[in-house]
């Protein structure tokens, strides 16, 4: 195959317009291909149909008449099919895990399941990764990252969402000689391994410059931006909190040629300006944006996300990566997973409150609120399909119309 065409293969379309078959979406930053989210009364949005579900962080994926659902019932990982219309079950897969969060932080699944063609990808918490067939729900393939490359425990288990290109799947699996590794989507096989980085709970994403296909990656050290076909690293520094007990966990944007990369714990942001082979450094600050666990949203080149620590209530802020300033902030806000759809932003707070916001430069402009879940706390990243918004707490999966 020659050049050309595995760039074709690699940035081809993972779905249909108005699926969201990934973590953050069709093109992994957030934004939605809808455009006209209607704001709803008094009584709230239009709940379509819930579901009880087991624990877990992972976000729900859509693509086309499915919707993958990723969860934990017990001492098994459960990976399902739904009917996006109705919630009805359309297969089933389970197997055993015995993770145990060192920490209390739950023990489901963290990392979003992937739609890719007739596969699906998933990875637990304990390092299960498995290809499913998208019909059936029967196993391909599967590796156990963390027995099979001896990867040290980390804090909260295995929770960055898998990149699956064309016919590849490339993780951050966090092992010496073995940070990033790349898998055969057609049959697991290890295709490479690169950098000594370990493991984050950032999910990677490709990048097209000057008609080249290109990764980026923020593992536990920093940034790693390489070539997906053969593992080659381009450029990678390290950049992350000065002390051991923090996690990188925001997923980068890209902002133009520009890629943004944000963390707490006293660091802040990082903008760098990718090349085709190279990378190079524009500024580092702690002034713009220190986003915890959830990743921003770009709207006309103005950052829109929380600012701040989890656990002191971090403020909701805009912020012009250009110039470096905080456009406006609204402080005590709490944490949210975000969308963009149009120049509207749908948030679901962790209290289980569900915002609309316009994705204004010039103030804080909320068009409706209403309280979707009262289990709590919500931080399994929402998605947007079809005129519908799928989400769910610790307890549950709903459904609810968006027009």
């Amino acid at each position: 195959m020659n050049r050309l065409c595995l760039l074709v293969l690699l940035l081809a379309p993972m779905a249909h317009a108005g699926d969201w078959p990934q973590f953050l979406g069709p093109k992994r930053d957030g934004v939605s291909d809808e455009t006209d989210i209607a704001a709803w009364g008094k009584d709230g949005p239009r709940k379509l149909w819930s579901r009880d579900v087991g624990e877990g962080y992972a976000g729900p994926v859509v693509a086309g008449k499915d919707l993958i659902v990723f969860h934990r019932v017990a001492n098994e990982d459960l990976v399902e099919c739904l009917d996006p219309a109705t919630g009805k079950e359309k297969w089933k897969c389970s197997y055993s895990t015995d993770y145990d969060d060192p920490l209390g932080k739950g023990n489901g699944p963290r990392a979003t399941p992937t739609i890719r063609g007739a596969a699906v990808v998933t990875i637990g918490a304990d390092g299960s990764l498995h290809c499913l067939d998208r019909a059936t729900g029967k196993k391909r393939w599967a590796h156990q990252i963390t027995k099979e490359y001896k990867v040290p425990q980390s804090y909260f288990g295995v929770g960055s969402s898998p990149l699956v290109l064309a016919d590849r799947v490339l993780v951050n699996v966090g092992a010496k000689k073995a940070g990033i590794v790349a898998f055969a989507l057609a049959d697991g096989k290890e295709l490479w391994t690169a950098t000594d980085d370990g493991p984050s709970y950032s999910s990677p994403i490709e990048v097209a410059i000057d008609g080249a296909a290109r990764v980026l990656f923020f593992t536990r050290n920093g940034p790693v931006y390489l070539d997906p076909s053969d593992g080659k690293v381009l450029y990678s520094s390290r950049w992350r909190a000065r002390y051991d007990a923090s996690v990188n966990a925001a997923t980068p944007l890209m902002i133009g040629e520009k890629a943004f990369l944000s963390t707490s714990y006293e660091t802040g942001a990082l903008m760098l300006e990718l090349s085709k082979n190279s990378a190079k450094t524009l500024w580092d600050s702690e002034e713009v944006m220190t986003n915890h666990f959830n990743t921003s949203v770009v709207r006309k080149g103005l950052l829109f996300g929380c600012d701040g620590r989890q656990e002191a209530g971090p403020s909701f802020r805009c912020a012009d990566p250009a110039t470096k300033k905080v456009l406006w902030d609204v402080p005590r806000f709490g944490c949210g997973t975000m969308a963009l759809a149009g120049d509207t932003i749908v948030m679901l707070k962790e209290n289980g409150e569900l915002l609309l916001v316009q994705a204004d430069g010039k103030q804080y402009r909320e068009l409706a609120k209403a309280t979707v879940f009262d289990a709590g706390p919500c931080r399994a990243q929402i998605a947007i399909a079809q005129g519908k918004l799928f989400a769910r707490d610790s307890a549950k999966l709903a459904c609810f119309a968006l027009k």
